[in-house]
């Protein structure tokens, strides 16, 4: 470790609790960072005595690293090494599906299913699932309609031992509410929402202009137990949907 590289402070980690270690320590950076005890532009030690110190795997160091870099609170600068940033707001948004969303708020949801097979997982789906490269999930696509309107594009991924899934299973109840009826309650997600211009195929199939903006949101969702349930990564129409948050003074 170099001395111009700010030491982390030992944390205490759960290894009991079902929520995973690399979220573990990527929430207690983020405290930290939130709290100014490692400051903006402060340089934070590499991976493998990080690693180290807080006594997890290098790969749960580089996941909670990578954790806060998409959370826009960390930046990796070749040649510099991982720097803080300025944090972005940190807004939970309550652990519930579009399509609960809509049902209470009386939006007559509807669903075009647009494709579901069973692929192999992509790296990145199968390190948000905790699984192996190339496992089976079950892909799925969807259209999201309120009140005869599209809203969102919707890509999910399920493990193929949590869930058989039949496109008229999705076409009338929402994803939870099927994971909820086979007995797979989610309870805690991790969930990161932005924004971006939306492609000509993404435009065309929500039904805007292209290179209108959409929000995005991808979360993954496991059970009381730590087992991960789903996968999503969802487009939404911002000149139709936002999210609302509850926030209060701490």
């Amino acid at each position: 470790m170099t001395s111009d590289r700010t030491p982390v402070r030992p944390v205490h980690l759960d290894r009991s609790s079902p929520v995973p270690l690399y979220y573990q320590v990527a929430t207690r950076l983020q405290e930290l960072i939130e709290k100014g005890e490692i400051g903006v532009g402060a340089r934070i030690e590499n991976e493998v005595d990080l690693a180290e110190r807080l006594g997890v795997s290098r790969p749960t160091t580089r996941r909670a690293i990578q954790y806060l870099v998409e959370r826009g609170m960390l930046v990796r600068k070749r040649g510099v090494g991982t720097q803080v940033v300025h944090p972005k707001v940190r807004r939970p948004v309550q652990l519930t599906s579009l399509y609960d969303d809509l049902v209470a708020g009386d939006r007559a949801p509807r669903t075009d299913v647009l494709d579901l097979r069973v692929v192999p997982a992509s790296d990145a789906v199968a390190a948000a699932l905790s699984l192996s490269p190339g496992t089976p999930v079950t892909w799925i696509e969807r259209l999201r309609y309120a009140a005869g309107e599209p809203l969102a594009l919707m890509h999910n991924a399920i493990p193929v031992d949590v869930l058989e899934l039949t496109a008229g299973d999705l076409a009338g109840h929402g994803l939870y509410e099927l994971l909820r009826g086979a007995g797979h309650v989610p309870r805690i997600a991790t969930q990161v929402i932005g924004a971006r211009p939306a492609t000509a195929a993404e435009a065309r199939t929500l039904g805007e202009k292209r290179g209108a903006s959409v929000l995005t949101m991808v979360r993954t969702a496991w059970d009381a137990s730590g087992r991960a349930l789903e996968y999503g990564s969802h487009l939404y129409r911002a000149s139709r949907y936002s999210f609302e948050l509850n926030l209060s003074a701490g």
